[in-house]
C-alpha cells in the first residue's frame, strides 16, 4: 500500500498539482500497481530466457558512414522560429518554482 504522504511527495517531485480527489485516485491506482508488481515478482522464472521482444524480429541495419556534406549551424538557426546568440530560443515550459529560474 502507498501512503498519501508518498503520493504528495511524488506529485511535488513531478511538479504536479493534484486536487484532493486526484490524490485519492492516484493513491488507489499506485497501490493497485504495486500489488500487481508483487504478484509478478512471485512468478517462478527459473530457466526462462530473457525476452526483449515477443516476436523474433531483426531490423536491417545500414552502414554507419559519416556524412560527406556538412551543414553549417546557421542554416538550422535560419529555419528556427526564434534564435539568438547562436542558440535556439524556446518557450519556457516549467516555472521557476521555489528554487528560482529553471
Amino acid at each position: 500500500m502507498i501512503s498519501r504522504e508518498t503520493v504528495l511527495k511524488i506529485a511535488k517531485l513531478s511538479r504536479l498539482e493534484l486536487s484532493p480527489e486526484e490524490i485519492d485516485l492516484v493513491e488507489s491506482q499506485l497501490g493497485r500497481i504495486l500489488q500487481y508488481v508483487e504478484i509478478i515478482q512471485g512468478v517462478d522464472t527459473e530457466g526462462v530466457e530473457p525476452t526483449a521482444h515477443v516476436l523474433d524480429v531483426t531490423l536491417p541495419l545500414r552502414p554507419d558512414v559519416p556524412a560527406t556534406e556538412v551543414i553549417p549551424p546557421s542554416a538550422f538557426l535560419k529555419a528556427a522560429p526564434d534564435s539568438g546568440y547562436g542558440f535556439f530560443k524556446v518557450p519556457r515550459i516549467v516555472d521557476g518554482g521555489e528554487h528560482g529560474s529553471v
